[in-house]
């Protein structure tokens, strides 16, 4: 293609076909009409053979493109062009406008010229920002292989790791469940040695009182030795104690501080577990406190009660067998002190229920029982069962709805009136020694509290109802040995 168009470059056909237009157009008007065409036919011809080397260039430079090189200016400018020629039957184009069209033609293909050396510049930097961004990806990829290496690496020693963990964690498992049996084994022989104290303690008190009864032996021997030994009274005729002091008053001092104690525990511990378990089923927290008070103090009735029937037991079992310096009534007490477990709790605390079940004051939802809180009516009964054997014996200060309110006697619960004068409802009974106030109890003062000296109230009917399962439990258990059941082996 470019020998081609350097032979059509150096024969200067253009430059021939420019001189023989002027010359015709100096001699048209000068020659004849024949010379005028011929001329013209000339100029046809030489125009011809230039399209003709023409087309061989465009089918050369068509032919090196490729197969779709130059197919976008064949379809937009060669064809529309032919078409154009061959459709036109005539000339219907003037020499100006020929001439435009040529500048046109001219202006166009300067465009064209210019936009493909704009598309060329473009395409190289298109080339080398592809050229950039495939180096980029080549590091990126290189970086990620990397990371992929990496995160292998780190998961390997993840799960090393982790393993050693696990067996850290079952080492710290094995070690705890040894740690909470050595607790246990602790508390068996923490147990045990409390065993032992309790034991150590009755012995030291049956120490204590085989040495009074020893001295008093001996001092009595030296009394009956001595020439003038004073008149002995006989034991019929003496209404007086014996001098020998029995374990119950040996103990005397030492259960009471113990009874007291708990009977303040009772306050602190069992009452609050109570009133958590009633709150269950009673909203009303007033009526939940007159249900705890009443099982208390219901609870101290019965117990007094068990407590005088088994004493006349235990007299009567012992008065046949019964000899000594100590009177009867000494030996019952000292007896009931050494076997209180011999006390029948379980029936107490099945008087305790029924009484309260028949008790206007108080309501309970049918579908439960007062059997929820037996835990708290077997300590008291067991508390006040004990209180009995003391001397003088521990009771609850007597208490109604309404009375006046003695500061030395109670202390106001939080939510009460402190100017009111009188009590609205008791919360927690006082405990007494005869007229003195050992443990205050609890009350509640409001305004508008009628005062009677016996006052009941009628918030729910008496409960006529079947058994409930617990309460069933309840009666049908298995009961402890009842004094009823004392024979002369037992004692």
């Amino acid at each position: 293609m470019a020998d081609t168009l350097r032979r059509l470059t150096n024969t200067c056909s253009f430059s021939v076909l420019q001189d023989k237009l002027e010359s015709w157009h100096k001699d048209y008007h000068v020659i004849s009409c024949d010379q005028n065409l011929n001329r013209c036919c000339e100029l046809i011809e030489l125009t011809a053979k230039i399209q003709g080397q023409l087309f061989a260039i465009l089918n050369l430079t068509a032919a090196e493109g490729g197969h779709y090189a130059g197919v976008d200016t064949l379809k937009t400018r060669l064809l529309p062009w032919l078409g154009t020629c061959f459709s036109m039957a005539r000339s219907s184009v003037t020499d100006d406008t020929s001439l435009q069209l040529i500048q046109e033609s001219v202006e166009k293909d300067r465009r064209i010229r210019e936009l493909s050396a704009s598309h060329d510049s473009d395409m190289q930097k298109m080339d080398t920002q592809l050229c950039s961004t495939r180096l980029q990806l080549d590091s990126v990829r290189a970086e990620l292989s990397e990371t992929h290496k990496e995160l292998d690496e780190t998961k390997s020693k993840s799960a090393t790791t982790l393993l050693a963990t696990e067996d850290e964690i079952l080492q710290l498992k094995a070690d705890l469940r040894s740690a909470h049996e050595q607790i246990d084994m602790y508390k068996r022989k923490l147990e045990t040695l409390d065993d032992y104290e309790r034991q150590i303690r009755l012995l030291r008190d049956e120490v204590s009182y085989l040495s009074t009864d020893k001295a008093m032996l001996q001092e009595r021997l030296v009394r009956s030795r001595s020439p003038s030994p004073l008149p002995r009274l006989s034991r019929s005729s003496s209404p007086m104690r014996s001098e020998s002091p029995t374990r119950a008053q040996l103990t005397n001092s030492s259960r009471y501080a113990r009874l007291v104690s708990r009977f303040s525990d009772l306050y602190a511990v069992e009452r609050l577990e109570a009133q958590t378990l009633l709150r269950r089923y009673i909203a009303d927290l007033e009526m939940v406190q007159k249900i705890i008070f009443i099982a208390v103090v219901e609870a101290f009735k019965t117990a007094k009660l068990a407590y005088r029937q088994f004493k006349l037991r235990v007299r009567k079992t012992l008065s046949s067998s019964h000899f000594g310096l100590e009177s009867l009534e000494d030996a019952a007490v000292d007896y009931i002190v050494r076997n209180l477990d011999l006390y029948d709790v379980q029936a107490s605390i099945n008087d305790v229920i029924n009484a309260m079940n028949v008790n206007p004051r108080i309501s309970f939802p049918p579908e439960v029982d007062f059997v929820l809180i037996s835990a708290l009516i077997r300590e008291t009964c067991r508390v006040a069962f004990a209180m009995q054997t003391l001397d003088p014996p521990l009771d609850l200060a007597f208490s109604s709805d309404g009375e006046l309110y003695i500061d030395n006697k109670y202390r106001r619960s939080y939510d009460s009136e402190f100017t009111a004068p009188l009590v609205m409802y008791h919360v927690w009974p006082a405990l007494v020694e005869g007229d003195a106030v050992v443990v205050k109890g609890e009350a509640v003062t409001r305004r508008g509290a009628q005062w009677s000296r016996s006052r009941s109230r009628s918030v729910s009917p008496v409960r006529s109802r079947s058994l409930s399962p617990t309460r069933s439990l309840a009666f049908n258990s298995k009961r402890s040995l009842s004094p009823e059941r004392l024979r002369a082996s037992h004692l």
